[in-house]
């Protein structure tokens, strides 16, 4: 079980007319030199106000240890004005970074519905906040050319683009890899400043499909086989599990088949795929995970119950019979331990 230590509501929109703020997806910050001294962060994109938001971790504060050290100037994202933040193409995705070389730290921000994504360098203000400003953008391509000379855009609502959510930045190379959603997964350097190159490809991956605005649904056709066989649609959290001897994997939810996708991360450029596992309920213990939409692991000793690490996954339905009606998600830990015993058996 667990309890309940702090919560944290999204601010409000500027006016009551406007979209209110709306948490998406968080990554930690380690000792980001502040005015007021060094701190660990928690960063969030505030999808419904378009910005990133800081809170400062203060361990001798076990019972409130965030505190938000926004600065209050920072600005939309990506949006140009409130109008275009209240379409909702915000900040999403996001995955924070600290260049060796340099020391400075960065956070990588997808964009909803769009292809898009920036790259931030986190700035110190007065009074101890945290502000951002935008080095640079990377777009991602949203149609393909498959093998047989045709082109191809994954199905999708009019207007919308195949976006990207799951990120994450291998500190020790500087790589930053990226699910695109229907797409599949891409390399590029975290300085948004090389060519992308996908990893691997989702199994939909060039399979057609016209939209049906009665049913708001896709209508396929016929799979050309042209995708990939490890993840299916769509490819969400992305994590990085590292070895005592440096090696280790990006593990890659699936959330298409309930399944996750391990990739190499040291021993080659080509990301070679090690194997894949699901997150099962047990004879005694709960479900397992379904639909997961993010993963974190951390291959430390936390205590008693995980003595070797934990996988943290996830769950999209509170119950695994909940299908679309769901009331609730969770959270699946997991003995890293055993995630490790099979990818490397």
């Amino acid at each position: 079980g667990a309890r309940l230590v702090q919560s944290l509501a999204a601010p409000a929109g500027p006016g009551p007319e406007d979209a209110p703020g709306r948490f998406n997806n968080v990554d930690v910050v380690q000792g980001l030199k502040l005015s007021t001294g060094r701190a660990d962060l928690a960063v969030t994109t505030d999808r419904g106000n378009d910005r990133l938001r800081f809170y400062r971790i203060d361990p001798t504060s076990p019972g409130r240890p965030l505190s938000d050290v926004t600065d209050p100037a920072a600005a939309p994202v990506f949006s140009a004005d409130q109008a275009e933040i209240n379409d909702q193409r915000t900040a999403y995705g996001l995955a924070t970074w600290t260049d060796r070389t340099s020391g400075r730290t960065y956070a990588l921000v997808s964009r909803r519905e769009r292809t898009t994504i920036a790259l931030l360098e986190l700035t110190p203000t007065a009074g101890g906040k945290v502000g951002y400003r935008k080095i640079r953008t990377l777009t991602l391509p949203s149609s393909f050319r498959l093998p047989d000379g045709t082109s191809w855009s994954p199905c999708a609502e009019p207007g919308e683009l195949p976006q990207v959510e799951g990120m994450v930045v291998d500190p020790a190379n500087g790589t930053l890899y990226a699910g695109q959603e229907d797409i599949g997964i891409w390399r590029v350097p975290a300085t948004l400043d090389g060519t992308p190159r996908l990893v691997d490809t989702v199994r939909e991956y060039g399979v057609p499909g016209t939209y049906d605005e009665a049913t708001e649904e896709c209508v396929n056709g016929a799979d050309p086989g042209y995708g990939g066989t490890r993840i299916a649609a769509d490819v969400e959290g992305l994590t990085l599990l590292t070895e005592a001897d440096g090696d280790g994997y990006l593990l890659a939810s699936s959330q298409g088949d309930d399944t996750f996708a391990a990739y190499d991360r040291e021993r080659s450029d080509d990301n070679e795929y090690e194997g894949g596992f699901r997150v099962a309920a047990t004879a005694t213990g709960p479900d397992g995970s379904e639909e997961c939409d993010g993963a974190a692991a951390l291959n430390a000793p936390l205590g008693r119950r995980f003595p070797g690490g934990l996988l943290v996954v996830q769950d999209g339905h509170d119950d695994a019979g909940q299908a679309e009606d769901r009331t609730a998600t969770n959270f699946k830990f997991v003995d890293l331990r055993e995630v490790l015993t099979a990818l490397d058996d």
